[in-house]
């Protein structure tokens, strides 16, 4: 599994990002309510199967693992009429409910936590957790379709999306004949050779599953 480098943590950070979330939540004054956010997560789990389907989009900049999530979370946001489908290739059938949203509700994944009072487009995995999302377990079990999934190797951190029947990610790197788009069942990664990467409450590398805090559950 070739996996991006994205930053290296301060030593202890990443023991401490459980306890952080559960004590400190993104001054979010917008969010989404309980059926809202149930469409958000069907419309976001879309938008990423259709990156590993069709390939990533051309309109989707900063390919990486992180980058897939706030792709995913900004067209979820959108309205999806027929320009959109179109630039998306996409037909209008089978597709979830629309979003009935406010201006401010759309423009939330434009508005990430940067840290330090900023606010932005671009933020990224360790930000996205630590700023953006809040801890919701480690039992996969519980986890919801549009979760994430981080780990921190230490030097290398990484965030994947629970779809619900397989998990999605971006390895950070592409070229002409590797998009960078994988997709595994949970019953493959549990018996991933390489064990740093098994989603297990007994892996010290999985730290956890975390939820997007616009979403009311």
């Amino acid at each position: 599994m070739a996996l991006p480098v994205i930053r290296r943590l301060p030593f202890g950070l990443a023991a401490l990002l459980m306890v952080w979330s559960l004590v400190l939540r993104a001054d979010e004054t917008v969010g989404l309510d309980p059926e809202q956010s149930q469409v958000f997560r069907a419309w976001f789990v879309r938008i990423a199967q259709e990156q590993l389907r069709q390939g990533p989009s051309p309109r989707w900049h900063q390919q990486d693992c992180a980058g897939l999530v706030r792709f995913a979370a900004n067209e979820a946001l959108k309205v999806h009429d027929a320009k959109w489908l179109r630039a998306n290739g996409l037909s209008n059938r089978y597709l979830p409910p629309e979003l009935e949203l406010s201006d401010a509700q759309r423009q939330l994944a434009q508005n990430w936590q940067q840290g330090g009072g900023k606010v932005g487009p671009y933020v990224n995995a360790i930000k996205l957790i630590q700023h953006n999302s809040r801890f919701a377990g480690r039992d996969l079990n519980q986890a919801r379709p549009g979760d994430l999934i981080f780990f921190d190797q230490g030097d290398d951190q990484h965030l994947m999306i629970w779809m619900g029947r397989e998990i999605a990610y971006h390895t950070g790197t592409s070229t002409p004949t590797d998009n960078g788009m994988r997709s595994v069942s949970l019953q493959q990664l549990m018996k991933w050779k390489d064990t740093r990467w098994i989603p297990d409450e007994s892996n010290p590398n999985f730290i956890g599953i975390y939820r997007l805090n616009f979403l009311a559950r």
